[in-house]
């Protein structure tokens, strides 16, 4: 296992006029999301204060009764708004492994009314738990709020680290289905940890971009605490190369203060496999009773945005990977039946589905 210096991204440099500042972030994006498929980013808004005092009012409500979380619960949404369950989501290349972890989804951001009309589970209101938990709501907006701002700022230097105009991702997210997500990762028993469970199997995410702030470990007792050995963590697989063809398994440490951005297959895909969706896992602790809280928004193009290369990156190679060209929304409501969230039915929204029309009229005609 090696020890990677995955490269951090100043927003202050992306937000610079000054040309050695902006040629920096290109840079280091360059390196970070083509070889590790992420990047540490600095500069941010994210007030890491509140992290705490946010996970703390979730923990308020995972402890609830499974009836009174259930009211939260919308499988008809796909889960993309309210509770999901335990053992609900499952990584595409798990073997069948759920999750070992409750979350929770709200978005942060304005409900685009067209998009919703066309892509209803994509958009579904939010869904907040009642009785209210104090600290719970507006923590969430908050911190999905700061975070997608991160994101923003993080595509305008991701589009000139390829040599984009700035505003080539950031224009095709407007209206997009962003959404923020809470995690609590269970505690395991000794039997799980002899089984080696793990917390999150190893997938790479299906958005354009995913913003990670950092997690919080609580003991047996429910005490907010600092990690009870080194066996848990975020670990993810570098690019494949001829030395290494399944790539390199490695540990992300993240820097003080810092955020992670990984790169989501919708911007792998547009890149031409140029930045990388990195595979990740995460792994638990070897310590029983344990359990850890985390949260990640996921930026996302908007529904009716062309999935294929974008025409600088469209050589053979990239045309026969990312090939045939799929709506961004078909794309994300196929990955949904993937991860076991939508049901497989909600593939027949990917055609036509209007056949009953003539059978109606020939039944009538019969009649």
């Amino acid at each position: 296992m090696s020890d990677p210096v995955i490269p951090v991204v100043d927003l202050a440099d992306v937000s610079s006029n000054d040309p050695a500042a902006q040629a920096r972030a290109s840079a280091a994006l360059r390196e970070g999301f083509g070889t590790y498929g992420l990047v540490y980013v600095k500069g941010h808004d994210v007030d890491r204060a509140a992290l705490r005092p946010f996970y703390d009012a979730f923990r308020t409500f995972v402890a609830r009764s499974e009836d009174e979380k259930r009211q939260c619960l919308r499988a008809d949404d796909w889960y993309q708004r309210g509770w999901t369950p335990a053992n609900t989501e499952k990584a595409v290349a798990a073997g069948g492994q759920p999750d070992f972890k409750e979350c929770y989804f709200a978005a942060p951001c304005p409900r685009d009314a067209s998009n919703a009309s066309q892509y209803p589970e994509l958009y579904p209101e939010n869904v907040w738990p009642e009785p209210p938990v104090p600290g719970f709501r507006e923590g969430y907006l908050g911190l999905g709020s700061a975070l997608h701002e991160a994101g923003v700022k993080l595509l305008v230097a991701a589009a000139r680290a390829l040599g984009l105009a700035d505003d080539t991702f950031t224009r095709k997210i407007e209206g997009g289905a962003h959404v923020t997500r809470v995690l609590d990762y269970l505690p395991l028993d000794a039997a799980r940890i002899e089984a080696g469970v793990l917390w999150g199997e190893e997938h790479t995410d299906f958005n354009l971009l995913t913003l990670l702030p950092g997690g919080q470990f609580y003991s047996p007792a429910g005490e907010p605490s600092a990690r009870p050995d080194d066996r848990s963590g975020l670990y993810l697989r570098t690019r494949a190369t001829a030395e290494n063809p399944r790539g390199v398994r490695v540990r992300g440490s993240v820097p003080e203060g810092c955020l992670v951005a990984q790169v989501g297959q919708q911007l792998e895909i547009l890149s031409g496999g140029r930045f990388l969706a990195t595979p990740h896992e995460i792994t638990a602790c070897g310590v029983p009773g344990w359990s850890r809280l985390s949260s990640a928004h996921f930026v996302h193009l908007a529904p009716n945005e062309l999935l294929f290369p974008l025409e600088p990156f469209r050589d053979a190679s990239a045309t026969a990977a990312y090939a045939p060209p799929v709506l961004a929304g078909t794309y994300d409501i196929k990955t949904l039946v993937d991860i076991g969230l939508a049901p497989r039915a909600a593939l027949d929204k990917l055609g036509y589905r209007h056949y009953d029309r003539l059978d109606s009229i020939k039944a009538a005609e019969r009649r």
